[in-house]
C-alpha cells in the first residue's frame, strides 16, 4: 500500500458539493492499494501511522503521535499514488490494485485505523472528490508497506 500522510489543522472531502468526511487536528491520509497488497499490509501501515511521532511536544519537537494529541484522521482513496511516470508524459496506473480489491483494502485500512482509537472518517471510494486541507507545518510524509 502507498500512503501520503499530511499533518493537518483541518481537512474535509466533498462529493457533489456535500461534505462526506472531515477531521480537525490530525492526519489526512491519502491511500492507494497496490497489486498484491494484503490486509497484513494495511494492518502494519495503520499501526505505524497511529504511532508515528510527527506532532510537536511542549519543547516544539516532533515527538507525539496522533493518538498522543487526541487527533483524528480523514482517509481518502487515491489510486493516482500508483502513477508510473517512467515512460512518456501520460502516467500509467496498472500497478494499482483492481477497483474491487482496492476498495476492500481501503475500507479495511480505515477500519483498522479507527480500531486503534483514532477518530476516523473517509471519503467515497471511486467518487470525484474535492479535498481541502490546512497542512500544519507543513508536514507531508510518503509511506509504503
Amino acid at each position: 500500500m502507498r500512503v501520503l500522510l499530511q499533518r493537518v489543522s483541518q481537512a474535509e472531502v466533498r462529493v457533489d458539493g456535500a461534505c462526506v468526511g472531515a477531521c480537525g487536528k490530525g492526519l489526512l491520509v491519502l491511500v492507494c492499494a497496490m497489486q498484491g497488497d494484503t490486509e497484513a499490509d494495511a494492518d502494519r501501515l495503520a499501526l505505524k501511522i497511529s504511532k508515528l511521532r510527527i506532532f510537536t511536544d511542549d519543547a516544539g519537537k516532533m515527538n507525539r503521535s496522533v493518538s498522543d494529541v487526541g487527533g483524528e484522521a480523514l482517509v481518502v482513496s487515491q489510486f493516482t499514488l500508483a502513477a508510473d511516470t517512467s515512460r512518456g508524459n501520460r502516467p500509467g496506473f496498472s500497478a494499482a490494485a483492481p477497483p474491487d480489491e482496492g476498495e476492500k483494502l481501503y475500507e479495511y485500512f480505515a477500519a483498522q485505523l479507527a480500531s486503534l482509537g483514532i477518530g476516523t472518517q473517509t471519503g467515497r471510494f471511486g467518487a470525484d472528490m474535492k479535498v481541502s486541507l490546512t497542512n500544519d507545518g507543513p508536514v507531508t510524509i510518503w509511506m509504503e508497506s
